[in-house]
């Protein structure tokens, strides 16, 4: 019991020293909301509370949301700064096991971590939340054009928003742009080409060429390793010392390219044109084809002076009147291959198949161990 005198604040004042709180609003009995001192009358029942919403004690305190746990009353939470009002409801019943759920499902759990509004503090981006709790009430979600998806899909981590996570990350892969796999021209190749200073190493690993037309232009030392160049016009180009490892040729026409000192490990240039071909470098630096697939392929008069073809398939490959003077041929396999006019001299065939191989017209004799085949 308290004497009522001066002014509303003074009221809090001396409600707040009796009660030990931080009294901010006042209330009837009737749960209305006393703004002026003058509206109290003898014999008035008060209640004061540190800013959350009148609680009917007798009404409400047997309700299913109290005996539950699950209160429906409106609060306000301020989230870095910005205000939402909402109810206990929406923030735990979508997601009962949610971060949010467990802040608000009984009524102290976030303590006394209140502004001086009694909005409850939550130090958390606002621009994202909103979406979050737009989520909580009506299970859509909603994001305003600017809002950064992924800054969505962090906050919706953090709180545990399970349902909602699937939803941000399919609205995440939905709004980024298609793969454009469509093949590199040779303009915009040859644009590229230009900006790119000579001392820098050109990395081209994985594009695709496919079908592209790079005949007769400097492609030395460019690093195409895997990339796809089926179909290509290479005709005449300077692939020096390029790497071609793992890269698709099939069906490209290489005719009288420079492969001097050439990678091309473990590529496919199956059913592809290699006539006329220098893969022969004077200082010594050897062209290495080791495994590569060679079926069908077409190397007529090629210049291949210690080329590296070991394990690789030459089936039905046409190498006539080419020179493989000291190259390494072992496990290679010639089935059907047509090797007349070639210059084998020095060469190691040791472990090569060359069932069904035509050696017609050999420019040197040719002295297989029995180890080929």
């Amino acid at each position: 019991v308290v004497a009522v005198y001066g002014t509303l604040s003074d009221l809090l004042s001396v409600a707040s020293t009796k009660l030990g709180i931080k009294a901010t609003s006042v209330y009837n009995g009737r749960g209305g909301l006393i703004d002026d001192i003058a509206l109290v009358r003898d014999d008035d029942v008060l209640f004061v509370c540190e800013g959350e919403p009148f609680i009917d004690l007798q009404t409400d305190i047997n309700t299913p949301e109290a005996l539950t746990g699950s209160h429906s009353d409106w609060i306000t939470l301020n989230v870095g700064g910005r205000y939402f009002t909402t109810t206990r409801s929406t923030l735990v019943s979508k997601e009962p096991d949610s971060m949010l759920s467990r802040m608000f499902k009984d009524k102290d759990a976030w303590g006394n971590k209140r502004d001086h509004r009694g909005a409850f503090l939550v130090d958390r981006s606002p621009e994202y939340f909103e979406p979050i709790l737009n989520y909580l009430r009506h299970g859509q979600l909603i994001v305003n054009e600017g809002i950064n998806l992924l800054g969505v899909l962090e906050e919706a981590r953090f709180f545990g928003i399970d349902s909602l996570i699937e939803h941000v990350e399919v609205a995440i892969k939905n709004s980024q742009p298609a793969e454009d796999h469509s093949p590199i021209s040779r303009k915009e190749f040859v644009r590229f080409l230009l900006a790119t200073s000579t001392k820098s190493e050109l990395r081209c690993q994985g594009l695709n060429f496919s079908g592209a037309d790079l005949s007769r232009l400097d492609l030395r030392y460019i690093n195409f390793k895997m990339a796809n160049l089926s179909r290509c016009n290479l005709a005449h180009a300077n692939l020096c010392c390029a790497n071609l490892e793992r890269a698709d040729l099939s069906g490209s026409v290489l005719d009288s390219a420079n492969l001097q000192g050439v990678k091309m490990l473990c590529s496919n240039a199956e059913g592809a044109s290699l006539k006329g071909c220098n893969f022969e470098d004077p200082s010594g630096l050897k062209a290495n084809l080791e495994g590569a697939n060679l079926k069908g392929v077409d190397m007529e008069g090629s210049q291949m002076t210690g080329i590296n073809l070991r394990v690789a398939t030459l089936k039905n490959a046409k190498l006539k009147n080419c020179n493989l003077r000291g190259a390494t041929l072992a496990g290679s396999y010639f089935q059907n291959c047509d090797l007349s006019g070639c210059d084998l001299q020095e060469a190691n065939l040791r472990g090569s198949n060359v069932k069904g191989a035509i050696f017609e017209e050999m420019l040197t004799p040719l002295h297989m161990s029995q180890s080929v085949r």
